[in-house]
């Protein structure tokens, strides 16, 4: 440690780019995939500075995209969205219902149990998403509000990721970055990696906190029932649009007279342009009838338009722009039906190429059908300039669309549909061939000496081979921005160790908090995690921290390993702001408000690090 007290310039170059990664992350001035790929390219320029020894090899640069921790996560993504596409989850969710019956005490437990469960093999984000529709479902038979049901699913979701190695990235990644930090150890330090289910045991303890806390505590935490029944209930009806989103009226009918204003212009003009105008739902000109019409749509003399508005509204908006208010006719009463359209709830995902774009940029009418009335967001209703808002992960797009457009869209990971009223094109045929590549995966994992991403992959080339999957269903399957944060992140995590910043760090450290026990080191590692955490990516928090706990250990006389799993074990305590992108995901559907996440979120947090840290020092 002796040699680590001297700050070279090396030393200095990788803490500033330490420095300037947090900043990136926290600011979010860019995306946080792009800040790390910048990250990464300013790593590779800095081989050209004079007179400076550089703090990574410029042909290890791009190893993290052909990284055992990536290929693992790419596989895990394909093998997740092949037991999916089976029908699997819908048997879950019946399987919920005649077992939990309406009671949300028995169903909680099963809900949570379930996703904490398929979160282990899967991303979490992905399982929460999956179940969004399953709780929807359950919630509207049972009458049980979402918001009494989401929380502890998503807490659990999260919860998931620590009951195997490949359930979350940060576990995922642990082994290879403590394999990177034993070329940097004495052979007395060495470290061995971790096994497929070596952390079971502290998931499974940490899953069932979670379960107890929300059944004993629930009441108490979980926005109040008679509350929430006035913002929410579990049926999407016209009362519960009014409700909730200020979206009220009926189906009427107007037809563009000869003295209209609005004959030649087109929807996106009139919506631009005009003020209180209503809901366009429909038009038709002569026999052609268009749902969900295009902004380019021109309005003709003649030219019918559904839309949705107050009878006062109506009459003032059809007087002003000399429009005629059409009675006793129904034009549109083939396709303006319950079974042909409607309006359905579509969560943007934290990590969809929507976010940081407006409507006015994406023209979602045109390319996917859903003509959004309003955008809900962090517990309250954007009215004002909406289509020139820039989207965030986790808003709620209220859309009216035909249902036969909303179907398209289960597949497209730029959305979360959270309406059930989509019939899935499962391959229910396929359920056999999809548990057998899974379970011919786990097998690989524990019983052969294959690489962990070899095994996997194992999994999901069979899946797309044995048609549970296509290939073009496989790669939408995946987060492009995940595997490019991880990718990138990882020459960063290789100069802090190589350069000796991790040691200079690790020696401060422990010069500043003295000699303290074991055990209290180990608690300051686990907060540290969780503040970066709650403030950053797991991801890029494991990378910065796990050389960091590393040499604390060895500087401490404290096993290595053990500290680098508290860190990657830590990063999934993400519950008390919804930064986490699950909590970002369930924010909308449920209605909740970041003070709903801080009082819950609180109690979790103190018994995460509580029951995490006493069964790693149990089970290690």
């Amino acid at each position: 440690m002796n040699e680590a007290s001297t700050l070279t310039p090396e030393i200095m170059l990788v803490l500033g780019m330490l420095a300037l990664t947090v900043f990136l992350f926290v600011s979010e001035i860019v995306r946080i995939d792009v800040a790390a790929v910048s990250i990464m390219v300013a790593l590779g320029l800095t081989t050209m500075l004079p007179g400076l020894t550089p703090v990574i090899d410029s042909n290890e640069l791009f190893d993290g995209f052909s990284s055992n921790a990536v290929m693992s996560i790419i596989a895990v993504m394909i093998i997740g969205a092949g037991l999916d596409k089976t029908g699997i989850m819908s048997r879950v969710a019946n399987w919920i219902l005649r077992k939990g019956g309406t009671t949300e005490s028995r169903i909680t437990p099963l809900i949570s149990g379930a996703v904490g469960i398929i979160s282990s093999f899967m991303q979490n984000v992905g399982a929460a998403a999956l179940f969004l529709p399953v709780v929807s479902r359950i919630s509207r038979r049972t009458s049980i509000p979402m918001s009494r049901l989401l929380m502890p699913m998503g807490f659990c979701a999260i919860l998931g990721g620590t009951v195997t190695m490949v359930g979350s990235s940060p576990l995922i990644l642990l082994n290879d970055l403590m394999l990177s930090s034993n070329r940097a150890l004495p052979a007395e330090h060495q470290m061995q990696t971790f096994g497929l289910f070596d952390v079971t045991p502290i998931g499974l303890a940490l899953i069932a906190t979670g379960i107890l806390f929300f059944v004993v505590f629930g009441r108490f935490v979980l926005p109040n029932v008679k509350a929430e029944k006035k913002r929410e209930t579990t049926t999407r009806t016209a009362e519960y649009f009014q409700r909730v989103y200020g979206i009220s009226g009926e189906l009427f009918e107007l037809q563009a007279t000869l003295d209209s204003p609005l004959v030649g212009m087109t929807l996106m003009q009139i919506e631009r342009t005009l003020e209180n105008v209503p809901f366009v739902l429909a038009v038709r000109h002569g026999d052609e009838i268009t749902v969900v019409p295009d902004g380019k749509d021109v309005i003709w003399v003649n030219s019918y338009i559904g839309v949705l508005s107050s009878k006062r509204e109506l009459v003032k908006f059809a007087r002003q722009y000399k429009l005629r208010i059409v009675k006793g006719e129904n034009h549109f009463s083939n396709v303006m039906n319950a079974q042909e359209t409607g309006i359905a709830e579509v969560v943007v995902p934290p990590g969809s190429s929507l976010v940081g774009q407006t409507l006015n940029d994406l023209q979602l009418r045109r390319n996917d059908g859903l003509h959004i009335l309003r955008i809900y967001r962090a517990g309250y209703t954007l009215d004002d300039k909406v289509r020139d808002t820039p989207l965030q992960g986790g808003d709620t797009l209220v859309a009216h669309t035909a249902w036969r457009n909303l179907k398209k869209l289960r597949d497209n990971k730029d959305y979360a549909i959270v309406t059930d009223h989509v019939d899935e094109e499962l391959r229910p045929n396929k359920i056999r061939h999809a548990l057998f590549f899974f379970v011919l995966a786990i097998s690989l994992v524990l019983f052969s000496e294959l690489r962990l991403s070899v095994s996997l992959l194992v999994g999901a080339v069979g899946m797309v081979l044995a048609g549970v999957l296509t290939m073009d269903e496989a790669y939408r399957a995946v987060s492009w921005k995940t595997v490019f944060l991880l990718a990138s992140l990882i020459p960063l995590g290789l100069a802090v160790e190589k350069s000796g910043a991790a040691a200079w760090i690790a020696m401060h450290t422990l010069q500043i908090l003295g000699d303290v026990p074991i055990w209290l080191l180990q608690t300051v590692i686990a907060i540290l995690a969780t503040i970066f955490t709650l403030v950053m990516s797991n991801i890029g928090a494991t990378v910065l921290l796990v050389p960091l706990a590393i040499n604390i250990a060895v500087g401490a006389g404290a096993d290595p390993a053990v500290f680098a799993l508290t860190v990657a074990i830590a990063t999934s305590n993400s519950f008390i702001i919804p930064t986490h992108q699950v909590n970002a995901l369930i924010m909308g559907p449920a209605g909740y408000r970041v003070i709903d996440f801080m009082r819950a979120g609180t109690f979790m947090s103190i018994l995460f690090l509580i029951v995490s840290l006493t069964m790693l020092n149990l089970i290690f």
